[in-house]
């Protein structure tokens, strides 16, 4: 929940008509690759027209008792969420309960500048109101339940960060508020919302507002890597916590089921669907957009406590896809590019994770934060042991294969980067398009 990832999978996308099959076995073996490796644990859909062409499991869901995930294992979404609390918000506009041009200070006067800030501002996330989940004693708070008055305390405490409607800047905060204020002009709690007005209406069975994770009810525990073998992940969100930002528990399948649904105008009106793609310095009113060559997708991405998850759809080719991951040691971002790659039968090679490692060379000299104007990403470069790893915005970090002369590759994703070290720089090159970032810090 706590980072935007609208990162690179939007060049990935590559378009093609569907035909009647595509390469499934490739796409087990993709997934029999990243299991194998310890690279990831998680579940994928893929369905067109509204029927499920592709679903696959790999992993556990319980450390301890070696549980195995199933089709029907429910994980956290993180901000997908925030596609469900859009929905809700434009189904209270179209009821004339609410609109876009309705002020934060009718419902919480307390957070700055909230007799400036709209209800489009914190879908599209151009409030200037800080991001909760950056404090830095969120650490020391997330795990424990918290009423809707200590959190619109803690939100408020802190200043504006800039003028809103002036700019793009993604905040949990936003969606927070407005699940209160859901619930504020419902009369009703949000997960009651989400049930009611979304799951029960097209038939999510497996979608829902968390709780406490419960492995014997079929709903993931997340992980992470420690002595090359998963373990349990450190932190458990209190649910209270993330509220609309973050706090729906779904499968994959209910995923792709939610976007078509929503694009096929089962959720909201067509006008309301078209102002939530109604794009902003990439950021739409509760969805974000993925251009790919001649072809467009439209979704979210998600992220909370090792949990990360993918979900898009394509209106020009009738498809949608969902991954989620409770144990990632490998990019979404790349997993992504496989299954579509594979989907659009486009050439893939699978990831071979016994690359040769350089011991000999001095990587912290290209350590460092990199950025450009006009990229909508930073690029972290660090080191783990003898390896050199990047990591794009709210992404999984991935290692880095010595090519010589100060350059990097990543086959997975065909990415090349190529520093130059006397001015600071980094040239990234990726399906054939080029970027000069800057060393910032």
């Amino acid at each position: 929940m706590k980072k935007i990832a609208i990162i690179l999978v939007a060049t990935f996308f590559i378009g093609n008509s569907f035909a009647q099959q595509f390469n499934t076995e490739k796409l087990d073996s993709l997934f029999n690759i990243l299991n194998t490796n310890k690279k990831a644990v998680g579940s994928l859909a893929i369905s067109k027209n509204g029927k499920l062409l592709y679903a696959k499991s790999i992993g556990f869901i319980d450390a301890e008792q070696k549980i195995a995930a199933n089709n029907q294992t429910k994980y956290r979404i993180g901000s997908i969420s925030k596609m469900f609390t859009a929905v809700l918000v434009f189904q209270l506009i179209e009821e004339k309960k609410i609109s876009l041009e309705t002020k934060l200070d009718k419902y919480f006067s307390t957070v700055p500048n909230a007799k400036k800030i709209s209800i489009g501002n914190m879908l599209q996330h151009r409030t200037g109101i800080f991001n909760i989940t950056d404090d830095s004693t969120y650490a020391d708070w997330c795990e424990k339940a918290i009423s809707q008055k200590d959190m619109v305390s803690k939100i408020s405490k802190f200043p504006s960060q800039f003028e809103p409607n002036s700019k793009t800047s993604y905040s949990n905060s936003n969606f927070i508020l407005l699940t209160y204020i859901i619930e504020k002009i419902t009369k009703k709690s949000y997960a009651e919302n989400v049930t009611q007005r979304i799951c029960k209406k097209i038939n999510l069975k497996n979608t829902y507002y968390g709780g406490k994770i419960k492995p014997a009810a079929n709903e993931a525990n997340s992980f992470t890597i420690k002595n090359k073998d998963w373990e349990i992940f450190p932190q458990e969100t209190d649910i209270s916590v993330p509220q609309g930002a973050g706090a729906i528990v779904a499968t994959p399948s209910d995923l792709t089921t939610f976007i078509e649904a929503l694009f096929a105008g089962k959720l909201v009106k067509s006008n309301s669907l078209a102002q939530m793609q109604t794009m902003k310095d990439g950021m739409g009113m509760g969805m974000f957009g993925f251009p790919f060559y001649d072809h467009k997708a439209f979704g979210h991405t998600g992220g909370i406590d090792g949990f990360a998850s993918n979900v898009a759809y394509f209106p020009k080719d009738s498809m949608a896809i969902a991954y989620v991951g409770n144990g990632n040691n490998y990019s979404v971002n790349d997993i992504m590019l496989g299954a579509l790659s594979i989907y659009f039968k486009k050439e893939f090679k699978l990831p071979n994770f016994n690359a040769v490692v350089a011991k000999d060379i001095d990587f912290n000299k290209f350590v460092g934060v990199y950025g450009a104007m006009l990229f909508p990403l930073k690029i972290t470069i660090t080191t783990d042991g003898n390896l050199l790893m990047a990591q794009a915005t709210g992404q999984a970090a991935f290692p880095l294969e010595y090519k010589g002369d100060d350059t990097f590759g990543f086959e997975a994703a065909g990415i090349e980067l190529k520093f130059d070290l006397e001015n600071e720089k980094v040239k990234l090159n990726q399906g054939g398009r080029s970027f000069v970032l800057n060393k910032e810090k």
